[in-house]
């Protein structure tokens, strides 16, 4: 996870192929509009599978530093692929640990703004779709735009740009 403390926007990569290099752009065009931006790849975190039974064994100690490295950032970049026409099992698995820290399962998401994006092989739109619905049910300020792109149309710079700028602009909501 990053040393870095409340940045603008963080970067959160759900595979460790193209879309940790989308991830990276997405920082790297955020540092270029004078923003501060961390990237974090789930893939590298040692979380077991959510599960009720592992849960009843107490929380991983992964999952309060990347909670708090949450927190810390008023907004967030998601970028995922498309696993069987819904999200990663690592995005899945992390999003659930997340929801059960406290008494309110909505609390890390509710009100902060979330850009979605993707690298697939085909042209993720039900990651996207199904994404959004979990995002907008745990309270999350989803932008109305997305990025999609896969070998045969890979995500333009403008769109990218375009994405981030809509995302900077959006508030977390005090609830």
């Amino acid at each position: 996870m990053s040393t870095a403390s409340n940045p603008d926007v963080l970067v959160i990569a759900a595979s460790n192929g193209e879309n940790l290099k989308l991830a990276q752009r997405f920082v790297d065009e955020a540092k270029a509009q004078g923003k501060s931006a961390d990237l974090l790849d789930l893939t590298t975190l040692d979380l077991p599978l959510f599960t009720p039974r592992v849960k009843e064994t107490g929380i991983p100690d992964g999952v309060r530093p990347l909670h708090e490295q949450l927190m810390g950032a008023p907004r967030w970049v998601i970028c995922a692929p498309e696993y069987n026409g819904s999200i990663p099992p690592v995005l899945t698995s992390a999003i659930a640990w997340l929801s059960v820290q406290g008494d309110d399962f909505r609390a890390l998401f509710n009100g902060r703004p979330v850009a979605m994006a993707s690298f697939s092989g085909g042209p993720g739109i039900e990651l996207l779709m199904v994404l959004r619905t979990q995002l907008t049910h745990l309270g999350a300020q989803v932008v109305g735009r997305t990025l999609a792109g896969n070998q045969n149309r890979p995500p333009r710079d403008s769109s990218l740009q375009d994405l981030l700028n809509r995302l900077m602009q959006m508030e977390p909501l005090s609830l």
